[in-house]
């Protein structure tokens, strides 16, 4: 019997990640989303392109796929009472907007007692995402199927590490169903969500230690990431991959990473080895010339990305917490701090409030450090080094 997927959003991640592993494993693929000429295009079609760039780029065809508009309630919810497995990727602010629509779909499916579980992967690099979503859901669902909802809707959280390049006018005109993706292609989602059985999918990977994976993906490839970007714009480099090309770029980025993958060890039990390929296989990933990812893309939004609990900051917190000297960490953050794009709202953001309040005002007020304390102190002198050694000639 064929297996039945939704999925909740048919962009650069829909289309470009989930698409692949639900045709994959021999689902057939409805996707949801509000954008009239991409719903008509897939029922149309049936298939779209998805564009692999990497050394070798190659094209796939996503095949047994079909479509509903968002605001079709009766559809979507027929969609997910048939649906062997559901997923999201629309973005977290759009989440409260689907939660009427699978709240349907719960009420239409369970009026059948025995009807299976359903499971849904929610795709948004969100902390505490089953508990956002199960709220979400359950304000718009009638209370006769509340036991319903917390017995038998399993909302997964998932960490995307997938990277999409920027898609360029020139690609956009090829074909507009057209993906490009790179090659990397796993999903690793708590195990601990589920209700009932976990589902086969293709390079789905389960664990039931699922917080430490979030905190790789956030302290190493987000974190390796965004020092990469932020040394490399004060190097003036466009691409990613000349920062990472950049000698004194890629020291820098490996002494802080060195620091947070020792906390994750030390914190998680994760196997260092294992550590050490994952962050070699990212550099080769930034690397990829193909992507065309620009370090303005990955800087993006320094006040999000200097927050207490992201990337930078919650690495040398928690490297702190290990009793591991965050210092080049420290120098990464102090990197963000000095990250001036004119382009960038946020980083205009930052630059005023470092000129009217100081690099303390800063600290407390966006990275929401304590000035005087051991970080603030360690990313002065940061800020101090940045200087010394002329990161911007």
């Amino acid at each position: 019997m064929q297996k039945r997927a939704v999925h909740f959003g048919a962009g650069n991640i829909g289309r470009g990640f989930l698409g692949q592993l639900y045709f994959e494993t021999g689902y057939a693929t409805t996707f949801v989303d509000v954008v009239d000429e991409l719903v008509a295009g897939l029922n149309a079609r049936k298939e779209y392109p998805l564009r692999i760039v990497d050394e070798h780029t190659y094209t796939l065809t996503i095949g047994n796929v079909s479509a509903v508009h968002g605001r079709d309630t009766d559809g979507v919810a027929a969609a997910l009472e048939a649906a062997d497995l559901a997923s999201t990727a629309v973005g977290v602010k759009v989440l409260p907007y689907i939660a009427p629509a699978i709240a349907a779909g719960i009420e239409k499916r369970f009026k059948k007692t025995e009807a299976p579980p359903l499971n849904i992967i929610i795709c948004e690099n969100l902390i505490g995402a089953e508990d956002f979503m199960r709220e979400e859901v359950r304000k718009h669902l009638d209370k006769n199927f509340h036991d319903a909802l917390d017995a038998k809707v399993g909302f997964i959280e998932a960490s995307i590490g997938r990277m999409v390049p920027v898609m360029t006018d020139e690609v956009k005109a090829e074909d507009p169903l057209l993906v490009c993706v790179e090659e990397y292609c796993e999903l690793p989602v708590d195990a601990n969500g589920f209700k009932g059985p976990i589902p086969e999918l293709k390079n789905m990977k389960s664990y039931a230690n699922f917080e430490a994976y979030v905190e790789r993906k956030l302290f190493v490839h987000n974190a390796g990431h965004a020092t990469t970007a932020y040394l490399g714009y004060l190097r003036g480099h466009e691409y990613i991959w000349q920062a990472v090309s950049d000698d004194r770029v890629r020291r820098a980025a490996d002494a802080a990473m060195e620091e947070t993958r020792a906390g994750l060890v030390a914190k998680h039990g994760l196997d260092r080895a294992a550590l050490d390929d994952h962050w070699e296989d990212l550099k080769r990933r930034f690397h990829n010339k193909g992507l065309g990812d620009q370090v303005a893309r990955v800087a993006k939004d320094p006040v999000r990305k200097l927050g207490p609990n992201d990337r930078l900051i919650g690495s040398a917190r928690m490297c702190l917490e290990q009793g591991i000297e965050p210092l080049h960490m420290a120098f990464a953050a102090a990197a963000a701090i000095r990250y001036d794009h004119p382009g960038d709202a946020a980083a205009q953001k930052v630059q005023h409030m470092l000129r009217t309040r100081g690099v303390d005002g800063v600290l407390e007020h966006i990275c929401g450090i304590e000035p005087g304390s051991h970080v603030a102190e360690l990313i002065g002198r940061g800020l101090e080094r940045l200087e010394e050694e002329g990161w911007r000639d």
